[in-house]
């Protein structure tokens, strides 16, 4: 398996809660939806969407970074050293199902 897993993700900011979950076909393909409360501005929302996902993949936030889309909804994050389970999760996430 390669050292590094891209995940297109389309954050929500300013949701009335925070939530992990469903699709979004985004520029950078489908894409993992998630919202969270923290506005964005400063960088807070997207800082607040890596440490969400690295939470529902049960990863470290250190693991997750920032690839591309900084000042965007639609975002990049480089998750490192991959693994069948944190794959399997991503799929059950964002398409429901577990392939």
């Amino acid at each position: 398996m390669d050292d590094t897993l891209t995940i297109p993700v389309r954050v929500k900011p300013g949701a009335a809660r925070a939530r992990v979950g469903g699709r979004h076909d985004g520029p950078h393909g489908p894409a993992l939806v998630i919202a969270v409360t923290a506005p964005p501005v400063d960088g807070r929302a997207t800082e607040a969407a890596r440490r969400a996902l690295a939470d529902a993949l049960g990863v470290r936030p250190a693991a997750v970074s920032l690839r591309a889309g900084a000042a965007s909804r639609d975002k990049l994050f480089l998750v490192e050293r991959p693994t069948r389970e944190l794959t399997e999760a991503l799929c059950r996430l964002r398409d429901g199902s577990g392939r």
